[in-house]
């Protein structure tokens, strides 16, 4: 039972790392907040394996139901959608 528990975590860390480094290294904002849903649900598990699943539920309501939806909806307001006629147009 320990192996497993040893490989879910691994695998949940390198998850979280990655989603991490995405958030940071994507250009695209919709992908890097896609990309941070991804790295607080990831955490969200973490919770999980340590048996706090309170922290767990917050974690998933008030980072990802909340803020995540904040910044999805900032993106959506503040995207030009010209930017994307100009570019087919150019080339």
């Amino acid at each position: 039972m320990a192996v497993a528990e040893t490989l879910a975590f691994a695998l949940f860390a390198i998850i979280t790392v990655g989603s991490s480094l995405g958030v940071v290294l994507v250009r695209d904002t919709w992908h890097a907040a896609l990309l941070l849903g991804v790295a607080l649900l990831s955490v969200a598990v973490h919770y999980v394996m340590l048996q706090a699943e309170f922290l767990a539920t917050m974690q998933v309501l008030v980072y990802v139901g909340g803020v995540l939806i904040l910044i999805t909806f900032a993106v959506m307001l503040v995207r030009n959608p010209d930017a994307d006629v100009d570019k087919e147009v150019m080339t």
